[in-house]
């Protein structure tokens, strides 16, 4: 299932917009990949799959585009982020 705008855009602050059309962007990807991946895993033809798993492949590349702008606007995003990552460290 494809996710659907979590916002509606004409409602968030000319200040939040981008920050939000970026989020909203990664979502897109995100569904894409997850999309792409279980049409590789269902399909038998090797050519399809391959194809299916490098446009995956570049949909990551994009979720990493998105993500390095947000993380130039939203300093509270990087914060969060870093302590998420360190959370996961100390479970290990």
């Amino acid at each position: 299932m494809m996710s659907q705008l979590p916002i509606f855009l004409e409602k968030v602050g000319k200040k939040a917009l981008d920050m939000e059309i970026l989020r909203a962007s990664m979502i897109a990807e995100l569904d894409a990949i997850n999309l792409y991946e279980q049409f590789a895993a269902a399909t038998n033809n090797k050519l399809l799959k391959k194809v299916l798993l490098d446009i995956a492949k570049e949909e990551k590349t994009h979720v990493g585009e998105f993500q390095a702008l947000l993380l130039e606007m939203d300093k509270e995003q990087v914060r969060e982020l870093r302590k998420g990552k360190k959370e996961v460290e100390e479970l290990k």
